[in-house]
């Protein structure tokens, strides 16, 4: 005999992905379970940044811990000024929004280990053995996920960062600044500056603190985290810095470029487990504020038709996370991050000036993935005209994958 389902969806993980969701599901009235392998509230380790128009659309610019006016970048001797403000979230700020959204919530404890279906509904059994069983399971496990499926094309390209929130013996960016990318690399012998190019993302937290880190765009395989630490020691050290005290110390690893998961299956995926980092900026928290609420409306009505299997609500969830719009956007970021990745450092300065050149609205709406695709292709056709002699031969050369990524961007 089938067992009826306990909840409507059963979310796994708890991190920003997984809260995301399920803070639009619950006020639908849906009956919600989160699986997570500690309390739900234990506060987050990683920093997240957001460009802060992003939040002010939404009337969340409340969740930011800081925000810069004096935002700007270095591909050259002198600084490219970024006319948006740039913020930081309040992790506990962010998390508690979410947290008190989904009051009432049914969360358990544990890890999953084990998945089967039926025509009702899936069913999640535990590494402790609790069975879990829910018409619809979304998987927010991160990049390396738990159930969701995805292809194998390939070398996947992760962005590699080492940081340091700290005190130091001078300010390492000019009080009130933010940096989004400063690709100066006197600091580097000439060998050096052929190997993969860095940039230093760095801001002032106030009070003497700075946030301070070396970062690479994307590589396969990615640039080691020592030789980052290294290099912003030495980049700190060219502009008579010495780190005084360390009070946080990050090192991120994250996936840039992965496939789209399989949409037949039956699990549906949210966060870096449905692939939804951007390709071209690494960025997602913005990503989850904005499709979290119409993927929950969909769910929600998805689960109200008595005539859809359980199978066809995954289905429909599917196909309102990953529209064909979206996917044919996602192929050509993936196709415009290969060949960024081949990229020597001067290309990459004149590529990056040009790009930032681009009227204010085609520039930001690409790093927040929030132009349609006509316009998408419309910023990118402008940038390819005014882009240098050398940027342009760069683009223009079909080498690797990225004939094969640029036909599954037009094919859909």
């Amino acid at each position: 005999m089938t067992l009826p389902p306990a909840a409507d969806v059963l979310v796994l993980g708890a991190g920003p992905a997984g809260l995301a969701i399920a803070s639009e599901l619950v006020p639908l009235g849906l009956r919600v379970m989160g699986l997570a392998a500690g309390d739900p509230a234990s506060p987050w380790p990683n920093t997240y940044g957001i460009w802060a128009p992003e939040l002010d659309q939404l009337h969340l610019s409340h969740l930011l811990e800081h925000r810069w006016s004096n935002c700007v970048s270095y591909f050259g001797a002198d600084p490219v000024a970024l006319s948006h403000d740039y913020g930081l979230f309040d992790r506990g700020k962010l998390q508690g929004h979410w947290l008190g959204r989904c009051s009432g919530m049914d969360w358990r404890q544990g890890l999953a280990a084990e998945l089967s279906h039926d025509t009702q509904a899936s069913q999640v059994t535990t590494r402790e053995g609790e069975v879990l069983r829910a018409r619809l399971v979304i998987d927010t496990t991160g990049h390396d996920p738990v159930f969701v499926r995805r292809p194998a094309l390939g070398p996947v390209a992760a962005q590699a960062a080492y940081g340091i929130v700290g005190l130091f013996t001078a300010d390492p960016v000019p009080p009130g600044q933010f940096v989004l990318m400063d690709y100066r690399s006197e600091h580097l012998s000439p060998e050096e500056r052929q190997g993969p190019p860095t940039f230093l993302y760095a801001m002032d937290l106030g009070e003497g603190r700075f946030f301070v880190e070396e970062t690479s765009l994307a590589l396969a395989p990615p640039v080691p985290i020592e030789v980052l630490q290294d290099r912003l020691r030495r980049r700190l050290a060219h502009r008579g810095v010495a780190v005084l005290q360390v009070e946080h110390e990050e090192r991120c690893l994250f996936p840039m470029n992965l496939p789209l998961p399989d949409f037949s299956q039956r699990v549906l995926g949210f966060g870096g487990a449905a692939s939804l980092v951007h390709p071209a900026s690494g960025y997602l928290v913005g990503s989850l504020l904005r499709r979290a609420p119409g993927l929950a409306a969909a769910i929600a009505a998805a689960l109200a038709r008595p005539d859809l299997s359980a199978a066809q609500v995954a289905e429909t969830a599917w196909g309102a996370l990953w529209t064909p719009e979206l996917v044919r956007k996602h192929g050509i970021y993936q196709f415009g991050l290969e060949k960024l990745m081949r990229f020597s450092e001067q290309d990459l300065r004149e590529f990056f000036s040009t790009f930032f050149a681009l009227p204010e609205r085609q520039w930001y709406g690409f790093l927040t993935n929030t132009l349609s695709l006509s316009e998408l292709v419309a910023a990118m056709v402008r940038l390819f005209a005014q882009a240098p002699a050398d940027v342009r031969w760069g683009l223009m050369q079909p080498k690797g994958r990225e004939a094969q990524l640029l036909w599954r961007a037009v094919r859909g």
